[in-house]
């Protein structure tokens, strides 16, 4: 499979993830919320590496990646890769919390996290996604 193949299978699982986070939103399930999110920006820019033909590495924040090969990229998306990097960042160290809790403070995931937590990783999260998405659709064009 090549790296265009890979990045768009990517970008459907993504996709597949942000409906889940906004089905768990609704719900009131806050940290499955941002259990997908995670998961929908490790995917996306995933995608973005793959497109630029760059291994997407096997952990799952991918930002210092991104940074490390920031001029294999257009210079619009360049612009954006040190917030997409912060986010990625941001959302990886939620990810256990979101799935376990905190043992350590003995709060349960439910306890963890409130609407606004939700909130704000899905907004992060779409907006990564939107940006891998427009990466690969501009160079589709341009192809």
């Amino acid at each position: 499979m090549n790296n265009r193949a890979m990045a768009q299978s990517y970008l459907r699982q993504a996709a597949e993830r942000l409906r889940h986070a906004e089905e768990a939103l609704e719900s009131g399930n806050y940290p499955y919320t941002i259990r997908q999110s995670q998961e929908l920006v490790e995917l996306s820019l995933k995608a973005a590496l793959r497109f630029a033909g760059i291994e997407a590495p096997k952990w799952h924040d991918v930002g210092p990646v991104l940074r490390r090969n920031t001029q294999r990229f257009p210079e619009w998306f360049r612009t954006k890769i040190n917030e997409l990097a912060s986010i990625s960042r941001r959302l990886r160290r939620e990810r256990e919390p979101s799935m376990y809790g905190d043992e350590e403070s003995g709060l349960s995931p439910d306890e963890l996290y409130t609407r606004e937590d939700a909130l704000t990783a899905l907004t992060d999260a779409k907006k990564v996604y939107k940006l891998c998405i427009k990466l690969l659709k501009k160079a589709s064009a341009i192809q």
